[in-house]
């Protein structure tokens, strides 16, 4: 019964999860895995129907995730839930009706979208060469004919441009600025886009920051994810909006709550991303600015986070406070 489906679907996402870490450590496995994890992901959900439970406080997602589309006078940006907790973003440029997809993961989904929106799709922004991120590449590329298909990382597959540090094109009128970001992966890129008007910058960060947290360092070092989050990302306007690679949000809250047990931004935070979970709705986007307020690696030079970390030296900290979130048990609360 109940029961039942529950627990079931509590195995298969424990499966799902042990499958992904070995996916991003292994990658020579990863043609052969693409279609089993996503076999394995629709199982659960079928299992799960619009169920909803925690276990030792982990958020277990379903298919009740529900899309959002985030609108401004020269671009939209809709947030298309993927896999278990993965998004992609279809950036939409009102001028010109073209657009382009982050991450597609699930390509069908993505050509009932253009088809939805009434546009061209032109271009794939890849953030890294990850499955469930850069997995539903070549199909895509075979279902839309003439795709871009950008990357910093030669695994990416079906990549057609290589980009690097900087490097900027367009996408319809919009400008995209390539931020080159490695830590997670070697070849990780953050896309900027700056609209043609006074409105925020969007700004698709992949696995490397989420709202409240930040990729495991699975290529890289302390040292290359304080520059990525600190003096590349934390440099961009304030009121950049931030697009992620995951719905992570809640459980990196509660790590931010254990990191700074008195900081006010991080209750309200959690709180708000509580009432959203609980109405199928996404946490994202945040802000930069909102970043530097609860995010404890976007707070590493503050003496009440190098404090809990035990350490005087903010990229010390950045390691000391990864090392802790990857051994890290959720509360239920």
């Amino acid at each position: 019964g109940r029961l039942f489906d529950i627990l079931v679907s509590l195995v298969l996402q424990m499966i799902i999860k042990s499958w992904k870490t070995l996916m991003r450590v292994n990658c020579t496995f990863w043609h052969h895995s693409v279609t089993l994890c996503m076999r394995l992901e629709r199982v659960a959900a079928l299992k799960q129907g619009h169920l909803r439970t925690q276990f030792l406080g982990t958020h277990i997602e379903s298919n009740f995730r529900k899309s959002k589309l985030t609108t401004q006078s020269d671009m939209k940006v809709e947030l298309l839930p993927a896999l278990t907790d993965n998004y992609m973003y279809l950036l939409i440029d009102e001028e010109t009706k073209e657009a382009a997809i982050v991450d597609p993961v699930q390509p069908q989904k993505v050509v009932d979208a253009v088809k939805k929106h009434g546009v061209k799709l032109t271009a794939v922004l890849t953030t890294h060469h990850h499955w469930d991120h850069a997995g539903g590449n070549e199909k895509l590329a075979k279902l839309v004919s003439g795709l871009r298909v950008y990357g910093g990382d030669s695994r990416v597959g079906a990549l057609t441009q290589k980009v690097s540090h900087h490097m900027t094109f367009k996408v319809g009128s919009l400008n995209v600025k390539c931020l080159y970001t490695p830590c997670h992966t070697s070849g990780h890129i953050c896309y900027l886009v700056k609209p043609n008007s006074s409105e925020p910058p969007a700004v698709f960060t992949g696995d490397t920051l989420f709202v409240a947290g930040c990729g495991k360092f699975f290529e890289g070092t302390a040292e290359e994810m304080y520059k990525a989050l600190i003096e590349i990302l934390g440099q961009l306007a304030p009121e950049t909006r931030v697009y992620c690679g995951h719905e992570y949000t809640i459980n990196n809250l509660k790590f931010a709550r254990h990191v700074e047990p008195y900081n006010s931004a991080i209750k309200d935070k959690l709180a708000w991303a509580k009432e959203q979970y609980d109405k199928g709705e996404p946490t994202i986007p945040s802000t930069i600015a909102e970043e530097f307020t609860f995010n404890p690696f976007m707070r590493v030079r503050e003496t009440s986070v190098q404090q809990h970390a035990g350490e005087s030296d903010a990229i010390a900290t950045m390691g000391a406070i990864r090392r802790e979130k990857d051994n890290f048990k959720v509360p239920r609360d």
